[in-house]
Order: C-alpha cells, then structure tokens, then sequence
C-alpha cells in the first residue's frame, strides 16, 4: 500500500509542478504583454506622436480592459464548474418550509374573508 500511496503523491507531485509552471507562463506572458504596451506608448511619446497625457490614459485603458477580460473569464470558469447536487435532507427541508408557508398562506386568506 506504501508504493501505491508514494505513486499518488508523486503524481499530485508532478501536477503541481506542471500547473505551477503553466501559471508562471501565464503570469509571465501578461507582464511581458503590459511591458511591451508601454514601450510601445513610451516611443509614441518619444518620437512626439502622442502626447504624455494621452499615453497615461492609453495604458491605463489597456490595464482596465485587460482586468475586465479577466473578470468574465473567471466568471465563465465559476458558471462552468459543477454544482452540488440537494441532498435528500436538503429537498425534505425545503419540502417542510413550503408546507409551511402554504399553511401561513391559508390562513391569512381565512382571516381576509372573515
């Protein structure tokens, strides 16, 4: 049983280090992207085809829009994931929560009438 448990930590192991890696990249990848967005912007200003004010508010844009992309994607990652199903205790509970709020709503219309 000590192999077959030391495989399954070697395998979470090398998924770590995999899905580690992969974030890294992908960390790496959006600095280097925002990096060359403002060099880009700074030799536009350099050269003195736009102006500083307008290069600020540029990639500051940039930084927005790129959060914003980043927000739906972490939405559509929450939508996607598999939710839990009820329980039998769950739909019992609820089962006794409607009776009795039909129970409260009879009996307001009882009273209504009278």
């Amino acid at each position: 049983m000590k192999n077959e448990e030391r495989a399954g930590k070697e395998i979470r192991g090398a998924f770590y280090d995999i899905s580690r890696k992969v974030l890294l990249a992908a960390i790496g990848a959006a600095v280097l992207a925002q990096d060359e967005a403002e060099g880009f912007v700074n030799r536009l200003v350099e050269r003195g085809e736009m102006a500083e004010k307008d290069a600020r508010k540029l990639v500051q844009e940039l930084l927005e829009r790129r959060e914003s992309l980043e927000k739906e994607r972490q939405a559509r990652r929450e939508q996607s994931k598999p939710r839990e199903a009820a329980t039998r205790a769950d739909v019992e509970a609820l089962s006794a929560r409607i009776a009795e709020l039909n129970a409260k709503i009879e009996q307001l219309r009882k009273e209504k009438e009278v």
